[in-house]
């Protein structure tokens, strides 16, 4: 109980990346055939369309391996008050959510970059307290 008052703020990042990254990982996997067809559409225009499958699947594992780390770091750093594989997480939430900024940007989707942006401050913001 003493972490969990120790490090309130990065526990309840933790928890934020986990809930993003999961449930977006989920829904790829669970509905791959209707994510696949709008980012079709998506990139249609880009340099990225012909590649669409093999981007949705290098995000997906991005976002499982984020939100894998951050569980395995949220109960570290609980149990033994050791942030660094929560760091590890947080590090590739940011990795995976500048993938998708990426493609926003490609796709000339500004409103969806923007979005992508202010998942990346609490994101970079978790970065920056477990690296201290």
């Amino acid at each position: 109980m003493t972490n969990v008052l120790t490090y309130p703020t990065e526990l309840l990042l933790l928890l934020f990346l986990i809930i993003t990254f999961l449930q977006s990982a989920l829904d790829k996997i669970l509905d791959w055939k209707g994510n696949l067809s709008w980012l079709k559409e998506h990139f249609s225009q880009t340099s990225f369309k012909n590649v669409v499958p093999l981007l949705m699947g290098t995000v997906m594992v991005a976002e499982i391996m984020a939100g894998i780390l951050c569980t395995i770091g949220f109960y570290m750093l609980i149990v033994q008050g050791n942030g660094s594989v929560a760091l590890a997480g947080a590090i590739l939430s940011c990795i995976a959510l500048l993938m998708l900024l990426l493609g926003q940007r490609v796709a000339k989707d500004y409103d969806g970059a923007r979005t992508i942006a202010i998942y990346f401050i609490p994101a970079i913001f978790l970065v920056f307290l477990l690296n201290t």
